[in-house]
């Protein structure tokens, strides 16, 4: 369904990153069904390390599949994200689909520099790479901030010297409550033996 629109792009991103060729040559021939309800993508590696669309008929020797979240999580760059994955078949294939993934590089500046110069895309690229550091702080500094207020302003989350102390309230509690029982029985013994 999406092969005719992602193929093309997948191929240009291997070419630029020959190492990734190489890393996809042995397992030529084989196909990877990657799913993300309700979207799929089949693509079966050929003898350069390129991929070309799977035929519709060829089971997949590795099939990945993760929900939007994760892939949003995944295209933000969340290696957490990942761990999500729901990965069947082939380990080695699957294994170095993931490699090519963490590791490939989409030189954009290139592709802006051929639609609109190389002075006007290296400051598209700046704005880009500016923008992108402004929200990764943002979102670090917005998720700093609501922990702060879950645990001191509106104590939705416990801080850690709280649940220590909780936990040393549980362990006494526990303490005292055997000792109590060891009583009870010392006493029983006491009456029935009476």
């Amino acid at each position: 369904m999406l092969e005719p629109l992602a193929v093309p792009a997948i191929n240009r991103l291997l070419r630029a990153n020959t190492w990734a060729l190489d890393k996809l040559v042995p397992h030529a021939g084989k196909t990877a069904r990657l799913a993300c309800a309700p979207f799929e993508l089949k693509f079966t590696v050929i003898g350069s390390g390129e991929v070309i669309a799977a035929a519709p008929d060829t089971p997949p020797d590795v099939t990945v599949t993760v929900t939007p979240g994760a892939l949003l999580r995944l295209a933000a760059r969340d290696e957490t994200a990942w761990n999500a994955a729901q990965v069947s078949g082939d380990v080695d294939f699957a294994a170095a689909i993931d490699y090519v993934r963490r590791n490939v590089e989409w030189d954009y500046e290139e592709a802006l520099s051929r639609v609109f110069g190389d002075v006007a895309a290296h400051r598209l690229a700046g704005a880009v790479r500016e923008i992108d550091r402004w929200g990764r702080a943002a979102a670090l500094n917005l998720g700093q901030a609501f922990a702060e207020y879950s645990m001191y302003e509106r104590p939705l989350l416990a801080t850690r010297r709280a649940v220590d102390e909780f936990n040393r309230e549980v362990d006494e509690t526990r303490d005292h409550a055997a000792r109590l029982e060891k009583r009870i029985e010392l006493l029983r013994r006491r009456l029935s033996g009476t």
